[in-house]
């Protein structure tokens, strides 16, 4: 009986140890390989990103391509995987070190031989063609079949498929396209740098503004034919100014001759000087690329005003230096301008939640909603003073003042138009006058943006000036704010920026104001 109870008590622990086992197991089995795993998705992330560094194409990784998509090494068919913005090869990641090694990236500058170049080969990319592309030989679509065919042309994007493809077509000369006026043929940088032995540059054709600055990316215009260049910054409108203030900075050093014209691709929040000149008030890539190019190669050059604004501080016997800024839009001091404070205060002490252009106008939508409660800038017209031209301007009750230079304010409002319901003298982005106005506040602006109100038409100048007498009042020029006491702002015009407009599609005010301003300069002509 004992013996018996024994071997029971025995066979008890071993089946409690084995639980107990087999519990462990089903724990850390699944950590271990989730660690393992781990360690080895990292391990593979450092060596694609090493292969990256090093790499002459400009890879990038994507979890899913946005259409079916085969590697250009086994030719299998993949959903992730590597591709280069540069040239367009797709790659699985297992063959991402064997394509870097195999296939060379389109050349920004021809490798020099000696001799002189002024022509140069198709560069093909096999396979991944562009949907709905028709072969240049057969006029036949290509890219039809389901696995890894036909040839593409990463300069000219001339598309042949397989049976069509013949010897004289890799070395026939390539014509760049129907985008051969945007592209800077690889041998023309060449011989440049066989010209300038001495300054030997590498060069780039798309500048991260992230990594290097507006100045030395324009240098490259130095090096290409004179008023013959076109830009496409793409940013919002403190890209843009950032961009002219280093254009303005080549007219000091004597390089008119090599001034680029400007294009716009909205990607900021208000782009408003974007939505001035046609370029639309903002961008989600709903427009393809090939489109865009397009709309620059067709824009007509324009001018664009550019004001000095300066600001001097009362008292300190004026030994402080005056604050200087350079405008392209308007300038505020009011509710709009202190909802920009805020947001700017806002965003600089958690910048990662101000990644959206609908969270962005969400918080402006807060501090002006929450400035039509508390009304800070209110009696702004007894604590300023207001002169056009040098004539005093009798100011009602306000809260704010904003003088613009272009016709579009606040995220697309063309403000000094207002409900479009009385006559005015229309404003002009090239004329020399700043269109002065007034708000009653918060309230006000939003009445105005979905045309509910007009604004306070102060006048028209080609210079203003404003004294603010007391207190401390908040002021903005291009969406940049500060807090500021007594002081003088004085604006008057600066220069000229050469831009590019593009007349494409337009809503029925824009067309309708722009009949309106093509009718006043027929009049003007005809007087003159």
């Amino acid at each position: 009986m004992e013996g018996t109870e024994s071997r029971s008590g025995t066979a008890s622990v071993v089946a409690d140890w084995s639980l107990v086992f087999w519990t462990l197991c089903s724990v850390i089995l699944p950590v271990l390989i989730t660690l393992w795993c781990s360690f080895q998705r990292s391990r593979r992330q450092v060596l694609i990103r090493d292969i990256f560094r090093k790499s002459k194409h400009d890879w990038h990784y994507t979890d899913l391509f946005g259409q079916p998509s085969y590697c250009c090494v086994c030719a299998q068919h993949i959903l992730q995987g590597a591709f280069c913005n540069c040239c367009g090869l797709r790659v699985s990641e297992g063959c991402l070190k064997k394509a870097d090694q195999l296939f060379l990236c389109k050349e920004i500058m021809m490798r020099s031989n000696g001799g002189a170049h002024n022509s140069m080969p198709h560069h093909w990319i096999r396979g991944n063609v562009p949907l709905c592309s028709c072969c240049m030989i057969c006029k036949q679509q290509c890219g039809t079949q389901p696995k890894l065919c036909d040839y593409r042309c990463a300069w000219c994007q001339y598309t042949v498929h397989d049976e069509c493809m013949m010897d004289c077509l890799k070395t026939e000369e390539c014509t760049f396209g129907e985008f051969r006026d945007l592209i800077i043929p690889p041998y023309y940088l060449s011989t440049i740098n066989q010209m300038r032995k001495d300054k030997r540059t590498n060069y780039e054709k798309v500048f991260d503004l992230s990594k290097i600055a507006p100045a030395k990316a324009l240098q490259l215009c130095t090096l290409l034919p004179c008023n013959a260049v076109r830009v496409l910054v793409c940013g919002g409108d403190g890209t843009v100014g950032w961009v002219l203030d280093a254009i303005d900075e080549m007219k000091i050093k004597g390089q008119e001759r090599y001034i680029p014209q400007v294009a716009i691709l909205p990607l900021g929040t208000g782009n408003d000087l974007s939505n001035t000149l046609g370029w639309g008030a903002g961008y989600a890539g709903e427009v393809p690329v090939e489109q865009i190019l397009r709309n620059v190669m067709e824009a007509d050059g324009i001018k664009l005003d550019r004001w000095k604004v300066q600001v001097t501080n009362k008292g300190y016997y004026n030994l402080r230096k005056p604050k200087v800024f350079t405008m392209n839009n308007y300038f505020s001091i009011g509710p709009d301008a202190l909802m920009a404070l805020n947001f700017h205060a806002h965003r600089e002490k958690t910048p990662s939640l101000f990644s959206s252009r609908i969270i962005n106008k969400a918080v402006y939508f807060f501090y002006g909603t929450k400035d039509c409660l508390v009304q800070e800038c209110k009696d702004l017209n007894k604590k300023v003073e207001l002169e056009l031209d040098g004539e005093r301007i009798e100011l009602p009750n306000l809260e704010g003042i904003i003088v613009l230079s272009i016709g579009y304010w606040g995220g697309g409002c063309r403000l000094w138009e207002g409900m479009g319901d009385e006559p005015y003298p229309l404003a002009r982005h090239d004329d020399g006058l700043l269109e002065v106005v007034g708000v009653h506040g918060s309230f006000h602006c939003a009445q105005i943006q979905v045309k509910l109100a007009n604004p306070v038409r102060l006048g028209q100048a080609h210079t203003v000036r404003l004294i603010l007498k007391s207190s401390k009042m908040p002021m903005q020029v291009d969406g940049e704010p500060w807090a500021q006491g007594p002081c003088t702002v004085t604006i008057t015009h600066k220069t000229h920026a050469l831009m590019l407009y593009h007349s494409g599609e337009q809503t029925d005010d824009e067309a309708s104001s722009m009949s309106e301003q093509d009718h006043m300069r027929e009049q003007t002509d005809e007087d003159i």
